[in-house]
């Protein structure tokens, strides 16, 4: 990889531990800086110190849910691309509660296939801004 690709920095917000880890590694290995938080509320304090090209954001976190994390996301990191996934069937709901205010999102399914992960990953970072190719 040349060295004036910058390094994409993606952040996983996920209250399940072992799935939080292993989309950590899935991401690292492919060339990512991955960061893990286990609820929104860490990641809004490692989102101060570290800003994260992605956010892949789970909806049901304890506390504060992923969507009202991706609305704080929003308004603090507008150029923050965000991915929320959900084992839940109860997300509807909530996406229509963000969608009365102004905050449309789309949720995945989980289980994410890594294939999915990555791909869904990389159409999301290409869109939000041309990778660098002159230093």
């Amino acid at each position: 990889m040349p060295g004036n690709v910058a390094v994409r920095h993606v952040l996983i917000v996920e209250d399940e531990a072992s799935i939080a880890d292993t989309l950590a590694l899935i991401l690292s290995a492919r060339g990512y800086q991955a960061q893990v938080a286990y609820t929104a509320e860490r990641a809004i304090e490692i989102i101060a110190g570290w800003a994260p090209d992605l956010a892949v954001v789970d909806v049901v976190l304890p506390l504060m849910n992923g969507i009202d994390f991706s609305i704080v996301l929003k308004a603090n990191y507008p150029a923050c691309g965000i991915m929320l996934f959900s084992g839940q069937p109860d997300t509807g709901a909530l996406l229509e509660e963000a969608l009365k205010k102004g905050h449309r999102f789309e949720v995945l399914a989980k289980p994410l296939h890594p294939a999915l992960l990555l791909d869904t990953v990389e159409n999301l970072l290409s869109t939000r801004q041309e990778p660098m190719t002159d230093a």
